[in-house]
């Protein structure tokens, strides 16, 4: 068993998968019906990215969320601003290898340093 694909609901359906397709250099398995589509990694080495429209915003804090694993943190950091990211006001502890950002949608994930 692997993962197939992980999928978002959202509100800001089409923000969303500008940000994602441009952040991942991922590609729509088919083009965005319906309010939904799939994103696949060309090189078929990634999970895919689901996204489905969602007309009402969820009340609270996403409970599920994406660790992006790098080593170049602060060059896909500044990158993923430009696209549309956001940082979120965590309180880090001292050494953390991870820096916290929403996407357009205000879900949030990690990017995480390598060593």
């Amino acid at each position: 068993m692997r993962i197939g694909s992980i999928v978002i609901h959202c509100h800001e359906f089409d923000r969303m998968v500008t940000f994602w397709q441009n952040a991942l250099h991922y590609v729509p398995r088919r083009p965005a019906k319906d309010g939904w589509v799939v994103l696949r990694d060309p090189e078929r080495k990634g999970p895919n990215l689901s996204f489905q429209l969602r007309e009402k915003r969820r009340p609270l804090r996403n409970w599920m969320h994406l660790d992006f694993y790098t080593k170049k943190q602060e060059e896909e950091v500044n990158r993923l601003l430009q696209l549309g990211a956001r940082r979120y006001p965590w309180r880090y502890r001292p050494g953390s290898d991870f820096v916290v950002l929403e996407d357009p949608d205000g879900n949030l994930f990690c990017v995480v340093q390598l060593p």
